[in-house]
């Protein structure tokens, strides 16, 4: 008997003393943490480069009982290590190491004589010529896992009368290998894709064959942004873009201006020689990384890197991101990644003790093939393809299928989240983050939506206050079909609104939706160049709640419409509308009146116009979420070309004006890797015909204190009118790279932003002696242009402008200097 004690004691020893979890801080001689050493366990390649605090954690499967700490001018430290958990030791480096045969770097390193650059060169010889570059055509299999996590649990935080009636969750608390800090989990999305890709013509496609969700959201809306938290990426490219966010690669060409390099060791890894380069940043607030890579001597071709980007990194929301990756040799000179590990800690601090989510991304990949060729047309995107099977697998097909098996806390997730869905008091906080993430209050009972209810409240100065009261029918993401409207009432008019409006989506495949609607409101219509025939579509001037100047230049507008959309390829779509619109000023302060006829003796006050119009829309790279007749955008950073043409016909239905339109827009967000983002804007037009002011184009202003895009921050509604134009918009975001060279100003992560916005436009005689209204028709003939110039990220969520007119300056009432602001959350 006592010989079986001692076997299951040593047995359950060695189980839980079989992990080595080591934690601390390194510093120099005065104390002072010393960031990027380079911490590992003895024998192994496990380890960490300590933070920019000095501070370190990480664990091993082994068990290993000897440290070794080292940093290039220091002397190297080996410690002796307890079995099992070793935590908050401080390792004391000194200084005036000596060793034959290697240079030594301290500080920033230098950019001549340094084997670490030699090797680094090599790589950029040959990453256009590893791993699947290196085949004309090739697919393999691909499980991604993706997990959200509370972490820094602690016992007050389990206490919260949040948590109240959800006690049981805490049962699946687990501890980061990582940063050895508690968390719990509190989602996970599991997919199963076959990828293929053909060099040659630069196409890929990813066919999703089976997904799975904790139950907080289904379907693929989850999995869309999802993938725009964790977009994928190449080690090799110059840029690795995260959250928004161009980050230097530091196997990047230009990764010698910002990262600091050093040859730190060799060794055999899977019987290749490989050489270990330890890297960190030369300066902070910059987006780079820190961390090692062990690189193959022969081929170039990484075998395993690690990156943690720099906590001082000009990034909101996200105090950690830690990334590996690993590849595996499938012949002598073919290394092919198999293994992608990314973790963000999300949090509103970056203190080391805040509170806040864990984002895990693991994807494994597996049974690579090559030089399997596919017909082009394999690669054509589904425009609107949904296989709800894909998200209906059994638990049976995802234990056999899955590239690993889940964890214990990772299964267990579900079967939490299951029992947590039935308790009332996480209904609330659910329902609650829905409605504050869509705008809308949902009414299972009825299959209705009540909103938005960000539209509840305006105000402006005909209608006074305004209410408006809304809903759509809503039975889920993917609907074919929605009906939506509102109803609106002006406690200064005492007048009553209204919008209502249908959609209904008759080929799946094609996308082909017919629309129709009605809408009677009162709008303000001189702030967009472009047509829009959306029938409950309403100008953010028509009711802002906070505006400059007088807004009683409004119009009753009483639009009927009935339209076709098809989206033939992913992207392109073409939409005709047949509309029937009559337009009135909604104030005795302003006039859309008009002359009947030459001699200039009748006037008409309302106008009634028949129009077909005919749209073309090009969106490439644009990614949205649903299948139904309303998608909603992942992000704004696509191009977007768009063509209109409208034909006006006078008579149908006591018509008032023939007339031909033609509009085109384009807008173009440039990556400027390194130096933020570009966003450019063209608009043109011109008008074939006699219109009058309320058929004209208005060069669009800006009364409100806001920063509207498209829109000239200096002018007046109606200070310009054209029915010929063209106007073209600069807008450079540097993201902060100016300021992280600036001492004192570094810290506070604040980001720039430079502008410049011109229009040239003309109004022909013809449509000049129309006007009636007492308005005086001004063109922009000379170019009206103005600057701008402003700081983004003050206190995470504020960005201010200030905009400088350049011409047109003795206008009567012009506007020379304007400060504008904005709010938003943003990386």
């Amino acid at each position: 008997m006592k010989k079986k004690i001692l076997f299951f004691t040593l047995f359950f020893t060695t189980i839980i003393f079989g992990q080595t979890k080591v934690g601390g801080k390194v510093v120099d001689e005065m104390n002072e943490p010393i960031a990027f050493a380079n911490v590992v366990l003895k024998g192994s390649r496990d380890g960490v480069i300590t933070d920019d605090n000095g501070n370190f954690y990480f664990e091993s499967e082994g068990n290993y009982d000897i440290l070794i700490v080292s940093f290039v001018g220091y002397d190297k430290v080996e410690l002796k290590l307890v079995p099992g958990l070793n935590k908050d030791l401080k390792i004391v480096l000194k200084s005036g190491i000596s060793l034959n045969e290697v240079t030594v770097y301290t500080g920033k390193t230098s950019k001549k004589n340094n084997p670490a650059l030699d090797i680094l060169r090599k790589i950029w010889e040959r990453r256009r010529k590893n791993g699947l570059k290196m085949f004309k055509h090739y697919q393999y299999e691909k499980y991604e896992k993706v997990e959200f996590d509370l972490n820094t649990i602690d016992s007050a935080f389990m206490k919260s009368k949040v948590f109240k009636g959800m006690e049981f969750v805490f049962k699946q608390i687990d501890t980061s290998k990582i940063s050895g800090k508690t968390f719990l989990p509190i989602f996970i999305n599991e997919t199963l894709s076959q990828v293929y890709g053909n060099n040659e013509v630069k196409k890929t496609k990813e066919i999703t064959t089976a997904n799975k969700n904790s139950g907080l959201g289904s379907g693929d809306g989850v999995n869309t942004f999802i993938k725009d938290l964790y977009a994928d990426y190449d080690i090799y490219d110059n840029y690795l873009k995260f959250f928004d966010k161009d980050f230097v690669s530091p196997l990047s060409r230009t990764g010698i201006n910002v990262y600091n390099y050093v040859l730190s060791d060799s060794m055999y890894i899977d019987n290749k020689w490989c050489y270990n380069i330890v890297y960190y940043p030369r300066r902070k607030n910059e987006l780079t990384f820190k961390g090692d890579f062990w690189v193959n001597d022969t081929t170039f071709a990484i075998k395993k890197i690690n990156l943690e980007a720099s906590k001082s990194a000009n990034i909101n929301w996200v105090k950690e991101i830690y990334i590996e990756q690993e590849f595996e040799v499938m012949n002598d000179s073919v290394f092919l990644l198999t293994r992608d590990y990314m973790m963000s800690d999300f949090s509103f601090s970056k203190k080391e003790e805040s509170k806040g989510v864990y984002g895990k991304r693991t994807t494994l990949f597996k049974n690579h093939q090559f030089n399997l060729p596919k017909e082009d047309k394999f690669f054509k995107e589904e425009v609107n393809f949904y296989d709800n099977s894909v998200f209906n697998k059994s638990d049976e097909f995802w234990a056999e299928n899955r590239f690993e098996n889940l964890n214990k806390n990772e299964a267990g997730i579900y079967k939490m989240l299951d029992t947590l869905k039935e308790v009332p008091r996480f209904k609330r906080i659910y329902s609650l983050a829905t409605i504050l993430g869509s705008g809308y209050i949902e009414i299972p009972k009825w299959k209705l939506d009540y909103g938005p209810i960000f539209s509840s409240f305006g105000y402006n100065d005909v209608e006074g206050q305004r209410l408006r009261f809304g809903g759509r029918t809503y039975f889920g993401s993917n609907d074919t079909w929605r009906l939506q409207g509102y109803t609106a009432y002006g406690f200064r008019d005492n007048k009553f609104k209204y919008g209502i409006s249908g959609k209904w989506m008759v080929d799946k495949k094609n996308r082909i939706i017919l629309s129709a609607g009605n809408r009677r409101d009162v709008e303000q219509m001189g702030v967009s160049l472009t047509t829009s025939n959306d029938v409950l579509g309403r100008s953010f001037a028509s009711s802002a709640l906070f505006a400059s100047g007088v807004n009683n230049q409004l119009t009753s507008v009483n639009l009927t419409t009935i339209g076709l959309e098809i989206e033939p390829v992913k992207n392109l779509t073409f939409q005709t509308n047949l509309s029937y619109r009559t337009l009135k000023s909604a104030s005795d302060q302003f006039s859309l009146d008009y002359y009947t006829d030459g001699s200039q003796t009748t006037t008409k006050s309302e106008v009634k116009q028949s129009e077909i119009n005919l749209v073309t829309e090009f969106t490439p790279k644009r990614r949205t979420v649903g299948y139904g007749v309303e998608r909603l955008d992942v992000d704004n950073n696509y191009a977007r070309l768009f063509l209109s043409y409208s034909q006006g016909f006078k008579g149908v239905m006591n018509s008032d004006f023939d007339y031909q339109k033609v509009q085109f827009y384009y807008r173009q967000p440039v990556l400027i890797g390194g130096f933020g983002r570009l966003f450019s804007t063209f608009e043109t037009g011109k008008i074939f015909g006699e219109v009058p002011l309320g058929l004209m184009g208005v060069i669009p202003g800006n009364q409100s204190w806001f920063v509207i895009e498209n829109t000239y921050n200096l002018l007046n509604y109606y200070d310009f009118v054209a029915d010929e134009y063209a106007s073209l918009h600069f807008e450079h975001h540097f993201n902060g790279r100016l300021f992280s060279r600036i001492p004192y100003l570094r810290k506070l992560n604040l980001r720039e932003i430079i502008g410049i916005k011109g229009v040239y436009g003309k109004v022909s005689n013809e449509n000049k002696l129309l006007n009636a209204s007492g308005l005086t028709y001004t063109a922009p003939e000379d170019i009206y242009w103005e600057y701008h110039a402003g700081i983004g990220n003050i206190f995470k969520v504020l960005r201010i402008d200030c905009a400088w007119r350049g011409s047109y300056l003795e206008m009567p009432n012009a506007r020379k200097f304007a400060v504008r602001a904005s709010f938003g959350f943003y990386f």
